[in-house]
């Protein structure tokens, strides 16, 4: 199970760390992944870490911004989210998949995280 929180309304150029607390699996063995979501479009990549601790991506919109790490005894993975912009407004994902470095699909989401961001 995975469990997202940390989202709220913040002005842009502020701050937000989002948190994902996941349970029952061996947390170590897992990569893991932020994605968001707006109305009426896809869900689009964020950011990403293996489950070695080493592969580590961002997508373009948000690097040098977005930091994500992960904390192996807590059992969460964080998103840093920096210098927000409006268009950073959307619901936020993680997600969970066994054994990935940066894979193409995770098997299991969490419930989402609303960030939104005033201009």
């Amino acid at each position: 199970q995975l469990q997202a929180c940390g989202g709220g309304l913040v002005q842009a150029g502020g701050s937000l760390r989002l948190s994902c607390a996941v349970s029952g699996r061996t947390f170590v063995n897992y990569g893991l992944g932020w994605f968001r979501q707006t109305p009426g479009k896809e869900r689009e990549f964020v950011a990403a870490v293996g489950w070695n601790g080493r592969s580590i991506g961002y997508a373009d919109s948000v690097k040098g911004r977005f930091t994500i790490s992960r904390d192996n005894a807590e059992n969460t993975v964080y998103l840093q989210m920096n210098s927000l912009k409006p268009e950073d407004t959307a619901v936020y994902y993680c997600a969970a998949k066994l054994y990935a470095v940066l894979p193409a699909s995770y098997d299991y989401w969490g419930q989402g995280t609303l960030v939104t961001v005033s201009s």
